[in-house]
């Protein structure tokens, strides 16, 4: 059904949630029932894939309340999504392709976490494909759009999660991010979109998309909701070869910001996402502390994805699918698969000999910056426009976002509004591994969101950086 769209409508915030929970003023059922109202208003829009029937959510929400010291629980009551390549107990796990789902016995531990903080299971989000895709073209379910009309695609692979934010209808949804899967879809609807450093949420329960790059990120509305709902998530599961602890916490003083020339950065053409993100840069520029850094390394790392052997990693888990049922699966995503069949295994040493080489220079970056400012995304595009030229477009909405994980980095994308032609345009926020609080540091100040876990930076203060670069 069409809507109009404007753009985001966030929704109350995870501490406005507890609060009215806590206070009586709301809850759980309460809240339960405003989701399920603002799920069924909308209609089938792409946005998921799977709810939960409204009397069984209802029920599910009377039990959190009747939990012992339920309205101590962090996360008491609040709705979350999921996407659907992540497992929940007793719900299928479709990856957007119905002859490949199949019933989760168990809950990822991730979204465990999150149940057991008191927080309430929704439904299942649309995704591209096997998560293959950043555009959200890639599904035989509806199509999802942008919050902000004009046809515009809402992203991938996670686009059921952003979106589910963005019409304010959870505060937070579990998606993940492989090679931009969560921060591109947050940049095309107005949301913040974190991906944390790799091996910080557990991946065991998630569908491998590229087993060795996969990372489970978040949708929110808000940094602090982030901090709250990650406080949750965050921790060392065994089961899982790629976990690993959270680094330091943000200590205070100068955040070191990097910024490359502008004549290395991309815009595709768009002239007014190039003037929105190069204004956006020179407020910045007046007000944190300035390091010249070239973007060289980190977009030969990006090459290496698609123009690489990674993509042959996807055969791990999806080559005998392919291989039994090439029909089944989108025709995009299933050109994408087979074009893994012809790497060697010489290409992929030579790849990951080239990769180290890239990551030994992206290491010395690191010595004299704290956190990388780029755009999220140098460009949009329709939905007509992307399955015209599906791989083109693709590969361009991931210019700033496929090295993340190779060079392994974490990245938060965080909204700026719209540009001179109302589109949206957002900043790409990158880190070191484990520099996870340094880089939400900054982020809350660009934002104007107070953060009392961490001080503000002695010259940056967050009030005057955020109203200069509103």
């Amino acid at each position: 059904m069409a809507h109009d769209a404007h753009g985001p409508s966030i929704g109350p915030s995870v501490a406005e949630i507890l609060a009215s929970h806590a206070g009586g003023t709301g809850s759980p059922t309460k809240t339960a029932t405003r989701v399920a109202d603002a799920i069924a208003a909308r209609g089938d829009d792409g946005t998921w894939l799977s709810t939960v029937p409204r009397d069984e959510l209802l029920a599910a929400a009377a039990d959190i309340e009747n939990r012992p010291g339920a309205r101590t629980l962090p996360l008491y009551g609040v709705p979350f999504g999921v996407k659907d390549s992540i497992d929940v107990e007793g719900v299928p796990t479709t990856l957007s392709c119905p002859d490949y789902a199949y019933v989760a016995t168990a809950t990822a531990p991730a979204v465990q976490r999150l149940l057991d903080a008191g927080a309430l299971y929704v439904g299942k989000t649309n995704l591209d494909q096997f998560a293959t895709g950043l555009n959200g073209t890639r599904t035989p379910y509806t199509v999802p759009r942008s919050v902000y009309g004009g046809d515009m695609i809402s992203g991938g692979s996670s686009s059921g999660s952003a979106l589910a934010v963005a019409l304010g209808q959870v505060p937070f949804a579990v998606a993940t991010d492989t090679a931009g899967s969560g921060r591109v879809p947050a940049a095309l609807n107005g949301v913040v979109g974190y991906k944390p450093s790799r091996g910080l949420i557990s991946t065991v329960g998630l569908v491998p998309a590229c087993k060795s790059l996969d990372c489970i990120s978040l949708m929110a509305g808000s940094v602090d909701d982030v901090d709250r709902v990650m406080e949750v998530m965050i921790g060392r599961d065994d089961a899982d070869a790629w976990s690993r602890d959270r680094g330091a916490r943000y200590a205070g003083g100068p955040i070191r910001v990097g910024l490359p020339p502008v004549a290395e950065l991309e815009f595709f053409g768009d002239d007014a996402m190039a003037a929105a993100h190069v204004g956006f840069r020179e407020h910045l520029a007046r007000h944190a502390t300035i390091v010249d850094v070239s973007l060289e390394p980190f977009l030969a790392a990006g090459a290496l994805l698609y123009q690489g052997p990674w993509v042959a990693e996807r055969l791990v888990e999806f080559g005998d699918f392919l291989a039994e049922h090439p029909d089944s699966i989108h025709p995009v995503v299933r050109d994408i698969l087979r074009s893994g069949e012809k790497y060697t295994a010489v290409d992929a040493f030579a790849a990951l000999q080239r990769l180290q080489e890239l990551k030994a220079v992206v290491g010395r970056v690191w010595e004299g910056v704290d956190v990388i400012v780029v755009p999220t995304i140098g460009t949009t595009f329709t939905v007509d426009e992307v399955l015209a030229r599906p791989i083109d477009c693709n590969t361009m909405l991931g210019h700033y976002t496929h090295f993340g994980n190779l060079l392994d980095l974490l990245g938060v994308a965080i909204p700026l509004g719209t540009n001179a032609a109302g589109k949206p345009y957002s900043a790409m926020l990158l880190g070191a591994a484990q520099t996870d609080d340094t880089v939400l540091q900054l982020a809350s100040q660009i934002l104007d969101e107070p953060r009392p876990a961490s001080a503000a930076p002695a010259d940056v203060p967050a009030s005057t950086l955020s109203k200069e670069l509103s």
